[in-house]
């Protein structure tokens, strides 16, 4: 722990000056202070232009984005020789890219793991709107993935297959190894690997999903604004994008009314990147690369494992998912019975920790945690309307909803989590 005391002390001073517990990982990382500090020098030092043109600055971009575009694959265990990254403007672009131009047709399937972020839910509606059959695969007791392999072999002309590596609900892990058997079965694999990334390496040539989407502020906090689609080469190929756009025709003719688009990554890429923005990666992939993903897996695991034993032994909490650290991450989502999550995230800033409540945008794992059918949920959206809030809609369910999450990262300490836990433990 000295290791990550003193990286504490040196890269995130901030937190201990102003008094702060941040338990919201799954949110947002925090930025180191190196990582401010070699983005400022970059910028101080260079001249960057926008990368669409020939002109000096204009190319100090473009070779910075490739070096940044091959440095990100090996991050993750792959190369151009397989791989391509195209970056976007977080997790949802990524995802929206393959929704739109995914071929999906009557003859195939969009199937969703029912624990999803409502980035990745709403691909439905471009599959549905293209005659595809939609379904979503249910969730066990633990909130985990119930036999799906079963279920997916129902549809025996595949389709696209999407779920999480980690819940951003429940921090429970899903197997990567789900990814190779629905290839096997005939689906084209989209994983989330938003939440998962962050705290655990990740070799996308061990699990070999056809396409991963990410948010880099995740990993490490800065910059904001940036994300990527990673795809291997042949599934982005079978790919057919719906519109072109700046950057992305080779040509495009208002004469002719015809246009082709760029090869691989080029040709998905809309306008003019974020190249200052992706000049900043590199010193946030320099910070995990210094700290060292098992490392830093070891640390969140030992903290989170800490968080949920002193949860798990107070009566009036009930823990949403794997009460134990079986494949499970550094998120728990918990309830304060008889309280309001509201309540508890109110009393929890008071006190200077930072938690997050509410569904954090996962339906599916929040209806399945708090055991809502569908005929009920649908009765109750559906008399609501406009005037839903999370108040309404449990008054009309007869049940709470919603729930309190505390999650770990690169800057915690014991500290923090036993600040969180004094927290919660008022309110006995």
């Amino acid at each position: 722990m000295s290791y990550f005391a003193a990286l504490r002390e040196r890269e995130f001073a901030r937190l201990d000056r102003q008094r702060l517990a941040y338990l919201d990982y799954t949110g947002s990382a925090l930025y180191a202070e190196s990582q401010l500090r070699a983005h400022h020098e970059l910028l101080c030092s260079g001249i960057f232009g926008n990368p669409h043109s020939e002109s000096q600055p204009s190319r100090a971009s473009t070779e910075l984005i490739e070096e940044t575009r091959r440095r990100a694959l090996h991050h993750f265990g792959v190369d151009e020789s397989t791989h391509d990254l195209i970056f976007t403007a977080n997790t949802t672009a990524a995802i929206k890219l393959v929704a739109e131009s995914y071929p999906f047709s009557p003859s195939n399937a969009c199937v969703l793991s029912a624990d999803n972020h409502n980035s990745v839910n709403g691909i439905r509606e471009y599959a549905a709107r293209a005659g595809a059959t939609v379904r979503y695969l249910p969730l066990d007791d633990e909130l985990r993935l119930e036999d799906p392999l079963p279920l997916l072999a129902e549809h025996p002309n595949g389709g696209l297959f999407a779920f999480p590596a980690q819940s951003n609900f429940s921090g429970v892990q899903h197997p990567l190894s789900l990814a190779a058997e629905a290839k096997q079965l005939g689906f084209d694999v989209l994983l989330d690997i938003a939440s998962y990334a962050p705290s655990n390496a990740l070799s996308l040539r061990d699990s070999p999903a056809d396409f991963a989407a990410l948010s880099f502020y995740k990993l490490f906090g800065y910059p904001t604004g940036i994300g990527a689609l990673i795809a291997r080469r042949e599934a982005l190929a079978r790919l057919r994008r719906p519109w072109f756009s700046g950057g992305t025709p080779l040509f495009a003719s208002v004469a002719a009314r015809t246009h082709l688009l760029r090869p691989r990554h080029e040709g998905f890429e809309d306008g003019t990147p974020n190249f200052l923005g992706i000049a900043a990666l590199d010193a946030g992939f320099d910070l995990l690369e210094g700290v060292e993903m098992p490392r830093l897996h070891a640390h969140v695991r030992f903290l989170t494992a800490m968080l949920l034993g002193g949860l798990g032994e107070m009566d009036h909490v009930r823990i949403h998912g794997p009460a134990g650290m079986a494949r499970r991450g550094g998120t728990i989502a918990f309830n304060v019975r008889g309280v309001p999550y509201w309540e508890v995230e109110a009393r929890a800033q008071q006190c200077g920790v930072s938690l997050r409540g509410g569904c954090f945008c996962n339906p599916g794992a929040s209806e399945a945690a708090f055991g809502l059918d569908a005929e009920n949920v649908a009765q109750c959206l559906g008399n609501l309307g406009a005037d839903f809030t999370a108040a309404r809609f449990a008054e009309c369910a007869g049940t709470a909803i919603g729930a309190v999450r505390a999650s770990l990262g690169l800057a915690n300490n014991e500290r923090d989590v036993r600040r969180a836990l004094d927290v919660v433990a008022s309110f006995a």
